[in-house]
């Protein structure tokens, strides 16, 4: 709504391109006016022209450094692929679910960023042959475990995501798809990180003041990559930095280049499926109550590590939100539904707190699950008298918030292979992915070569690459023979069995 309602405005800034001894850079004064008259009057104040002299006033150069990430949790593995890789957090999971049975990945489903060391030990052990898989060597930082990494105490069922002690064969990587390969390296190289350096850079801050009217610089310089050199997977990847400047000195004089800059106020960047992940786990601070917060800090917000993406997925089969080109909007159904709820607690993360609170007294003995369960059937009660109510005096129809789904997304198979945010639904004469509105064309043939292909047959082709043996396929001579379907590049392609001589 907040976007949807958001109008552009104007606004106009004092900007400068400096020249100096050694090089230009770029500099902004602290001013920034809806009307383009007052920053006129600001250059009259300071009796400034286009070309008038500067005088760099201050150098402050700060040595910085970034430690390596923490590991994953499925939270931010689900984060960052669909960050990365607009994958869907449930189609994530379903990867990671398919790594974990491979004995590729430790348990997926953990809410936890550490390890105890007992896995920091093998890991250690094996940091080589890590090392091979993904073809960067570089020489281990320490051996000795840290706190930010390993940590028994912060380790409750399941540790961090990690790699398993199987050393996977090239043949078992190439045998990977697309997504699960970009998994398993995304939990590699994290893993890795914790082995490496530290990012070490030095910022730069700049104060140019001309006729008195200060001009801020800030810029960054890297100094050594360290563990950032494990995320460089194209040039895209690389840190968007701050502007390298020319070496600089204190009173050092400068030319100006002086203009006024407009620019227009952006609305609000609308949420991915990574981003509503991320908001669900930490909904507590948007809480006022300080206790609240605290509870919902605790427990990490919103629904569990196992089930936030299956929460996202069954608001997108209900028809409430739409997922288009990984940017998430919502519905007319959607916006109806949020009306009805409006100031409701059900609406709020401050529900999930008040029950957590309760819990808590029903574990200390101070309360009695009856009695809970009692206040959420009044609650319910309340809401099916009231919530009508609210939308007859908004003129909108009760149908309208019915949970039934216009898509039938129900129906869903499989995760789409081609763009991994679709799943490929049964029409009647073919089988396509949800996704098709987005781009994405993948289809199947609901019937090949006369002979009618199962639901089961499609997923095999979509998770597998290839069916198990079909019989009695009709060739356009009429002969029949059996063969496997396998899927290349998206596309059908039979595979005859071999036959065992001798």
């Amino acid at each position: 709504m907040e976007i949807e309602n958001f109008k552009s405005e104007p606004f106009f800034e004092i900007e400068s391109t400096f020249t100096a001894e050694k090089g230009t850079y770029k500099g902004k004064a602290k001013a920034k006016e809806a009307k383009k008259e007052l920053i006129v009057e600001l250059l009259r104040k300071h009796k400034l022209s286009p070309k008038s002299p500067g005088v760099v006033t201050s150098v402050k150069n700060t040595e910085k450094r970034t430690p390596p990430p923490q590991l994953h949790s499925l939270s931010t593995l689900q984060a960052t692929a669909n960050r990365l890789w607009k994958t869907s957090p449930a189609n994530v999971l379903k990867m990671m679910q398919g790594l974990y049975e491979k004995k590729l990945v430790t348990y997926p489903r953990t809410d936890s960023r550490h390890i105890t060391p007992s896995e920091f030990s093998y890991l250690a052990g094996q940091v080589n042959d890590y090392q091979q898989l993904i073809n960067h060597p570089f020489p281990v930082a320490s051996l000795a475990p840290k706190k930010r990494y390993v940590d028994s105490s912060k380790v409750q069922e399941h540790y961090a995501i990690i790699p398993t002690k199987k050393i996977p064969s090239q043949a078992v990587l190439a045998g990977l798809s697309n997504i699960e390969r970009n998994l398993y390296e995304e939990v590699l190289r994290t893993t890795l990180a914790m082995f490496h350096t530290d990012y070490l850079y030095t910022e730069t801050k700049v104060t140019t003041d001309v006729n008195e009217l200060p001009f801020f610089t800030t810029g960054k310089t890297e100094r050594d990559k360290g563990w950032k050199a494990l995320f460089v997977r194209s040039a895209k990847d690389n840190d968007k930095d701050e502007p390298t400047l020319p070496p600089l000195m204190k009173d050092e004089a400068v030319e100006s280049d002086i203009g006024i800059k407009e620019g227009k106020t952006m609305p609000p960047k609308p949420y991915t499926e990574g981003q509503l992940i991320a908001m669900m786990k930490t909904c507590g601070k948007l809480v006022e109550d300080k206790d609240e917060t605290d509870i919902l800090k605790e427990i990490e917000g919103l629904g569990t590590e196992a089930t936030r993406s299956g929460i996202i997925e069954t608001i997108k089969r209900h028809g409430y939100i739409d997922v288009t080109k990984n940017i998430v909007s919502i519905t007319d159904k959607g916006r109806i539904l949020c009306q009805a709820l409006e100031g409701n607690l059900l609406a709020s993360p401050s529900m999930t707190a008040k029950w957590e609170t309760y819990l808590r007294k029903i574990g200390n003995g101070e309360g009695t699950q009856e009695r809970f369960l009692g206040s959420i059937a009044k609650f319910i009660n309340s809401l099916l008298e009231e919530v009508p109510a609210q939308l007859k005096t908004k003129n909108i129809d009760m149908k309208m918030v019915a949970t039934t789904s216009s898509e039938p997304v129900q129906n869903g198979i499989t995760p789409c292979p081609t763009c991994n945010n679709g799943v490929i639904i049964a029409h009647k004469t073919f089988y396509g992915c949800s996704g098709y509105r987005s781009g994405c064309k993948q289809t199947f043939p609901g019937v090949f070569l006369k002979k009618k292909l199962t639901p089961r047959q499609i997923k095999l082709l979509c998770t597998k690459g290839k069916t198990n043996m079909i019989k009695n396929f009709t060739a356009n001579t009429g002969n029949q023979f059996d063969a496997q379907l396998i899927l290349v590049d998206g596309k059908l392609n039979l595979e005859f069995a071999t036959e065992n001589k001798g």
